[in-house]
């Protein structure tokens, strides 16, 4: 990773939809938002507060209204952040809201439709168009997965299996962070194959009806985007750098009395509610910056978004906003989350190899010496040019040195540095022609004058080389040119980059002059006391009366804002109170089905096997065998065995190892039962006896 310390805050804009159709029945009420695109402020309604209180106001780094399009709010917002990303950064782009509020429309979007197509596939057009269009020297590798967190469990949505599939790990590793565990990871070649992809996961994802959106996603999705490039470096050989995208499609809280979900959604919702509560209280422990603990772990869904909150990533946050009376609590929650990620602070640096950053450190460094080199080198010249006309004269490093500068020039300046060369080489031939003929000269400094000569000539002709190829170049470039120009292909390419540059300065340009807006509303408001001027008391005291005035609606609006919070807080826990009596209810009933339906050896023997995994925060079962010990499960053949007609035992081996006979002496007794009561002992062979017993009808012996 490159050292780069610089810090830059999370990208925070807003997006309000229009008013539905059903919202308009509901009554005249309107639009409880209006929004100042030019300073980029919200400006909320209190529809149930009286019309002297005051109004609510958020900024932002930018602000999308409901005339809003899908193009402005890609090139402002997301654009330069693309462009990070195929420059090496880790990027991440999420839309945050209410369920219903337009956030998979601004992500996906109308895929057919080009005026309404989202986040997602705009940025795979831009992908592709940019590496069509680089330098043929770089080569790309794009890799597209596609996940869903659906009840708290990470989900493939690429696998063939998914209905059956099961959950995915989340795993954390010093030099990628977090990632997830065996996820299909498909290579794209073109914007056909990425969004084939996409369509695939769509299909699989998780969505039903509510109340409130017809098409609600019941789960939060990633469309993780892997950008590597290679290019060779100075020293000829190839550098790669990585840059991650992630897409991300939250699901919008939601209540039950709203939605009037039941059931299966209802579970979904609670679950999507505490994921969405924690990603909220990590918004508001980095944005606090003196709590020492970010609760990450919380959530499956904050683990991933962990490099995007206060890590390694550029990071734009959307938040969308719904319009309408009725939902001013859920609007209220939204600009509040979102204007605390203002204060959130990433680290960005680019995915390379360390190797290759130092590397990138000398060459900015010796580019910046050259630079000072070939000035003075430059200026250098000139004089020489302006005393004795001889310019062209140079020694061996200075005609390396101008290679690569000349590698630069014009197809003009090359003909006309072609020409010189061939006039001072004619000019050389003269002069040593001169010499040779010059009688009264002596033999040595003839000689010397010569081999003077013929070293300028070298030096002559290795600028001459470098000129020929630049010409050969030029020539190779004039037959791709059409009648009127440039090839086709490349002036459209040039073009294109020309635009998209001027759209980026654009952008640019409104960034900073909404800011320079904002900053002076601010300075004017603090300046505004030290401007005021009275000729009487009548009119500083209407001054005063008028700034008292205003503090106090400050004073009451504070006010205000802290019995919004305590409400908020109220109704928060409210919530949290309720999903915990529906999951002590769940729990309950699945113990009684254990307690009456399960056997207590047998639940013993479950308990036995579980185990907690703090890394996945779950319940695991532990495997009848321990992993280590896999290899004794695989019963050998007894060693005793070994060269022998059949097993034998320990004693035996050592037995026959001393000598003596390897069966025991009781191994062979023989019990029957008879009448007859007395005990024979019967020669075998020469070394063994067989001893019989036989008992009597009563049983002794």
């Amino acid at each position: 990773m490159s050292k780069n310390k610089s810090s830059e805050s999370v990208k925070v804009v807003v997006r309000c939809r229009p008013l539905n159709r059903k919202e308009e029945s509901n009554g005249p009420a309107g639009s409880i938002v209006q929004m100042d695109l030019r300073l980029g402020q919200v400006i909320l309604r209190n529809p149930r507060a009286p019309v002297s209180e005051p109004q609510k106001t958020f900024t932002f780094d930018a602000v999308y209204d409901a005339n809003s399009k899908q193009g402005d709010l890609y090139d402002e917002s997301v654009r330069p952040l693309i462009d990070s990303v195929l420059a090496g950064f880790n990027g991440t782009i999420f839309a945050y809201g209410q369920t219903g509020t337009g956030k998979t429309y601004t992500m996906q979007g109308a895929w057919m439709d080009p005026q309404k197509r989202g986040v997602i596939p705009n940025a795979f057009d831009h992908i592709f168009t940019h590496i069509s269009r680089s330098q043929s020297d770089k080569q790309y590798l794009v890799r597209a997965s596609y996940l869903e967190i659906y009840l708290e469990e990470v989900l493939d949505l690429l696998d063939p299996n998914h209905g059956n599939a099961r959950p995915l790990e989340l795993r954390e590793s010093p030099e990628s962070g977090v990632y997830v565990r065996d996820l299909t990871s498909c290579v794209c070649k073109s914007i056909k194959e990425i969004e084939e992809v996409m369509n695939v996961g769509n299909q699989a994802r998780a969505v039903a009806a509510t109340d409130m959106n017809e098409h609600s996603s019941r789960s939060h999705a990633l469309f993780l985007i892997t950008v590597e490039c290679s290019q060779p470096g100075p020293d000829g050989r190839k550098h790669i750098r990585v840059g991650r995208l992630n897409l991300v499609d939250l699901a919008g809280s939601e209540r039950q009395a709203k939605t009037g979900v039941q059931g299966e959604r209802l579970k979904e919702a609670a679950k999507i509610n505490l994921s969405l509560s924690a990603l909220g209280n990590v918004i508001s422990a980095l944005a606090d910056g003196r709590s020492g603990h970010v609760p990450y772990r919380d959530s499956k869904l904050t683990r991933l978004l962990q490099d995007s909150l206060g890590g390694n990533a550029k990071t734009v946050m959307v938040a969308t906003l719904g319009p309408a009376p009725q939902h001013y609590d859920e609007t209220l929650t939204t600009l509040r989350y979102a204007n605390r990620a203002k204060n959130i602070q990433n680290q960005p640096r680019v995915n390379e190899d360390p190797k290759d950053a130092l590397l990138r450190e000398f060459q900015m460094e010796i580019a910046r010496l050259r630079a000072q080199l070939h000035h003075r080198k430059w200026r250098t010249k000139q004089k020489k040019e302006q005393v004795d006309g001889e310019g062209w004269e140079r020694d061996g490093d200075e005609e390396t040195e101008g290679e690569e500068e000349d590698e630069e020039d014009e197809e003009e300046g090359v003909e006309k540095e072609a020409e010189e060369y061939v006039k001072q080489e004619q000019r050389l031939e003269r002069e040593k022609q001169d010499i040779r003929e010059d009688q009264f000269m002596l033999a040595d400094e003839k000689q010397r004058l010569l081999g003077e000569k013929e070293r300028m000539m070298g030096v002559l002709r290795k600028e001459q080389e470098a000129t020929e190829q630049l010409t050969a170049k030029y020539k190779a470039m004039e037959s791709k040119l059409l009648v009127g120009g440039k090839n086709i292909i490349d002036h459209t390419n040039e073009q294109q980059k020309m635009l998209e540059g001027k759209r980026h300065e654009i952008a640019e340009q409104t960034r900073s002059e909404r800011e320079i807006q904002q900053q002076m509303l601010v300075r004017d408001e603090e300046t505004v006391e030290l401007r005021e001027t009275f000729t009487s008391l009548q009119q500083e005291v209407e001054a005063k009366t008028k700034k008292l005035k205003k503090l106090y609606a400050k004073l009451q609006c504070i006010k205000a804002e802290i019995q919004d919070v305590n409400d908020e807080h109220v109704r928060s826990r409210q919530e949290l109170e309720q999903t915990q009596n529906e999951l002590t209810r769940e729990l309950k009933f699945k113990y009684l089905i254990i307690e009456n339906f399960i056997p207590p050896e047998e639940k013993n023997k479950i308990m036995n096997r579980l185990t907690f995994d703090p890394e996945e925060d779950q319940w695991k079962f532990q495997p009848l065998v321990p992993a280590e010990s896999k290899s004794s499960q695989m019963k050998k053949r007894p060693a005793s065995a070994v060269g022998y007609k059949r097993p034998i035992s320990q004693y035996a081996r050592v037995a026959i190892a001393m000598g003596a006979h390897s069966r025991y002496r009781v191994g062979v007794c023989v019990c029957v039962c008879v009448c007859v009561c007395s005990v024979v002992l019967c020669p075998h062979d020469e070394t063994d006896w067989i001893s019989a017993v036989v008992y009597n009808k009563d049983g002794v012996n």
